[in-house]
């Protein structure tokens, strides 16, 4: 998803600041929905360190971590791991579980972008600020 989008929300995520860009899709579809979108990022230690975007559609079982960027869209940043590393999860994920961080602020994101294609959320995050 490289491409250049214009800051739409800036928020504090662990005391650091965090740019969300949408891009002009995504604000569309945002603004068509009817309830708000739950969009957390994810950083996952294990064998390998990945960075995802999980998207949900409705709200979330524990509110807990969730901050609001409008009344419209929630973003959280969750670290999390496995117990094990293995690679014979029969192309299922492995049970993931939180990861404990003392201090959080250095391993929290500085920029989200989402996109909205062909009926999909899409979403990118990162760390530095270019």
């Amino acid at each position: 998803m490289v491409q250049t989008m214009t800051p739409d929300h800036s928020i504090s995520l662990n005391q650091r600041p965090l740019t969300i860009e949408l891009s002009p899709a995504a604000k569309s579809a945002l603004a068509g929905r009817n309830a708000a979108l739950y969009v957390q990022m994810e950083l996952y230690f294990s064998c390998l360190l990945r960075l995802k975007v999980r998207f949900y559609e409705t709200e979330p079982a524990t509110k807990t971590g969730w901050l609001a960027v409008s009344d419209k869209l929630f973003v959280n940043f969750r670290p999390v791991m496995t117990a094990h590393c293995s690679n014979d999860y029969d192309g299922e994920e492995p049970p993931l579980t939180d990861f404990p961080i003392a201090q959080e602020a250095p391993f929290t994101p500085r920029w989200l972008q989402l996109d909205y294609r062909q009926g999909e959320w899409r979403g990118e995050f990162g760390y530095h600020q270019g």
